[in-house]
């Protein structure tokens, strides 16, 4: 039977609903001790999916508490900062939401923190786990498109109007696309490729009203690679999701991960035995030459899987495992958006610095 690691989830809006708590209570071993939630339609949902869990309305209330072992914080980010570093000065083990901090002073000083208290730090960069960037991690590794000239990579939405009440709409730090779904679409470029050695970047406001960006195109440069990421909240009919170009083919993929969509309509990896598995319609189109033949069709997509990134927290704390997603990596991703900020204010490529 698998050590049982007790759980306070701090934040239970989307989420603490759709992205953590399912997955969570997906992993042996784990429990869902405590929930902190607010609202009141918030604090229902969480009493009638988690009866033995216990709901409660301060964030004190579960990094106090010594029967917690991991405190994982979903919250606004202007908040992670904060309500992370006084779990950590609790003694408790933490995941903290993307994107990690609003700046990488902050990520410093909160892995610096981790050290001292010898805890378990790390982010919740759950894209890792989608289905389609697997296959592309799979494909760039095998070589089968040769060497890699260009990826562009989309991450889009469509909402032509503002989101009553919506934190990210607001202008405050830490909001707008690019630290929401940006930090995304950098952790992945980082992943397959490592840091670039400069950045461009164009980021905008396209929606009547808005006071924060959504839209954005970010150029990671590499030698002898480009990688673009791209996103926007105008985006009806949807675009592809990967191109990869390389000196002997190319591979095209659209449509988005299953998880996401599973997950909002009740399911877990617990209770479903073919998670994460895409449908044929979506599946990315390959055309390339290998070893003089000539091969152009269809993919089959990766297995997603969210569940591997819980499962490697709990192997983590009870088993020394090496974590899959420091929070050095949350780090950079922080840094790049960091830089490109300051490349779109500046109208200039900036150089990669750690600063």
């Amino acid at each position: 039977m698998n050590k049982s690691i007790n759980v306070g989830l701090i934040g239970y809006g989307i989420g603490g609903q759709v992205f953590h708590a399912p997955i969570i209570t997906s992993i042996e071993g784990f429990f869902l001790y405590k929930i902190r939630a607010t609202k009141p339609n918030q604090i229902a949902l969480a009493v009638k999916r988690y009866p033995e869990t216990k709901v409660v309305a301060g964030a004190d209330e579960i990094i106090n508490d010594a029967a917690i072992d991991l405190v994982v914080i979903t919250t606004p980010n202007l908040l992670h900062l904060p309500v992370a570093r006084q779990a950590l000065q609790a003694g408790k083990h933490v995941v903290v939401d993307k994107p990690f901090t609003i700046n990488s002073n902050e990520a410093d000083e909160l892995i610096a923190l981790a050290g001292t208290e010898k805890r378990l730090l790390s982010v919740f960069q759950s894209r890792r786990f989608d289905s389609d960037f697997r296959t592309v991690q799979k494909i760039i590794k095998s070589g089968l498109l040769g060497k890699i000239a260009e990826l562009e990579s989309r991450y889009d939405r469509f909402r032509n109007f503002l989101k009553p009440d919506a934190w990210r709409e607001e202008n405050i730090p830490g909001s707008g696309l690019l630290y929401d779904l940006g930090s995304h679409l950098i952790d992945q470029a980082v992943t397959l490729f490592g840091l670039p050695h400069s950045i461009t970047a164009d980021i905008r406001m396209q929606r009547a009203g808005t006071s924060v960006d959504d839209n954005f195109e970010l150029i990671l440069h590499y030698t002898g690679l480009k990688v673009s990421l791209k996103s926007g909240m105008l985006v009806r009919e949807p675009l592809h999701r990967f191109v990869i170009l390389g000196n002997d083919g190319s591979f095209v993929k659209k449509g988005l991960d299953v998880q996401e969509e599973a997950l909002k309509a009740g399911f877990t990896p617990a209770s479903t035995a073919r998670w994460g598995i895409e449908p044929p319609e979506i599946w990315g189109t390959i055309n390339t030459t290998i070893n003089g033949i000539h091969i152009s069709g269809k993919v089959e997509s990766e297995r997603g899987d969210y569940a591997a990134y819980y499962q490697n927290i709990y192997d983590a704390i009870t088993k020394n495992s090496s974590l899959l997603v420091t929070a050095e990596q949350g780090r950079n991703v922080i840094r790049i958006i960091e830089l490109a900020i300051q490349s779109n204010r500046e109208k200039r490529t900036i150089d990669f610095t750690r600063d």
